[in-house]
């Protein structure tokens, strides 16, 4: 039986949606263990620090973790706290994704100040977007609009719409709305025009690999039928992208125990697209990923990867 814990300590970005999310993990685990002293540990990433380049020429979204996991590292934390859709898809041996919390609203969403959905923009109007997954298939699906480079935090991405820089920004809904912004969304685009990110909208808790009792510790937080979704996505991800940036999707649905797959390559302005979808066991997510993987294959990913530079 291991004991229950006396401190633990989060380490988070700063930014407003990473602390909220870190204040969140600290109110559960003071449920389970009323005893415990649960400390944040602030830190800022080299993907908070760059912000005039786009995040696939820059290292991709592994840089909002590798200083969180230095603090795991060193023991200064003992537990990071991630969107999982920023964990990169191969963890270094030494880290261990110790559980994934139930999921928000996966999609994405539609935001503008001008206009009610995507097919209301006009040709040549501006949409930003941080992802090469939405711009592909924003370049597939609505051709004349001028897809933009937007980054920088959920608060500067807004600000950045509201000053007129863009006609419409695509964002995550769960950040929205776990901000208490819900009202910013004109509309929650569907997995059919814009397929998510492996582990949208889902929570992870990192944690070192050798301490089993910071993973007993964080057991009651997991959701299975979210995991086993995660999972299946992230194993699609991993055997395509590997940590690279590359246009890809990765969406399951849990269902009685049942998982329903899609997934999607693009090149990044969304001539050549790769399509599958698969359904399968939850119990065995990565198997159905990787024979999802094989589909994407057999439409053509591997050449629409070979093609990227």
């Amino acid at each position: 039986m291991i004991p229950h814990p006396e401190r633990i300590v989060i380490a988070t970005r700063e930014s407003r949606l990473a602390l909220w999310q870190a204040e969140h993990v600290r109110g559960l685990l003071q449920g389970l263990y009323p005893a415990c002293r649960v400390e944040l540990l602030g830190m800022t990433t080299r993907g908070d620090q760059i912000l005039d380049r786009p995040l696939a020429k820059v290292g991709g979204k592994g840089l909002f973790v590798k200083e969180l996991e230095t603090a795991l590292f060193d023991k200064s934390a003992d537990i990071a706290v991630h969107s999982m859709k920023d964990v990169p898809m191969q963890l270094a041996a030494e880290f261990a994704l110790v559980a994934i919390g139930p999921r928000e609203v996966p999609l994405d969403a539609f935001v503008s100040n001008k206009y009610a959905c995507l097919e209301d923009l006009p040709p040549g109007a501006v949409v930003g977007t941080s992802s090469l997954r939405r711009e592909a298939q924003l370049h597939a699906s609505h051709p004349y609009l001028a897809v933009t480079s937007l980054r920088g935090n959920l608060d500067t991405r807004l600000r950045k719409l509201d000053e007129g820089l863009y006609d419409a920004i695509i964002l995550a809904a769960a950040g929205l709305t776990r901000l208490g912004l819900g009202a910013r969304i004109r509309a929650v685009l569907s997995a059919e025009a814009s397929l998510p990110a492996a582990g949208q909208g889902a929570l992870g808790i990192e944690a070192r690999a050798d301490r089993p009792e910071v993973a007993a510790w964080m057991q009651p937080l997991n959701d299975a039928a979210t995991a086993a979704c995660v999972r299946a996505e992230r194993a699609v991800s991993r055997a395509l992208a590997g940590s690279c940036e590359v246009p890809l999707g990765a969406y399951a649905e849990f269902t009685a125990g049942q998982l329903r797959l899609r997934g999607l390559v693009a090149t990044p302005d969304g001539t050549r697209i790769a399509r599958a979808e698969r359904g399968g066991p939850a119990s065995d997510p990565e198997a159905l990923g990787l024979a999802l993987v094989a589909d994407l294959r057999a439409q053509g990913a591997g050449e629409i990867l070979a093609a990227l530079p």
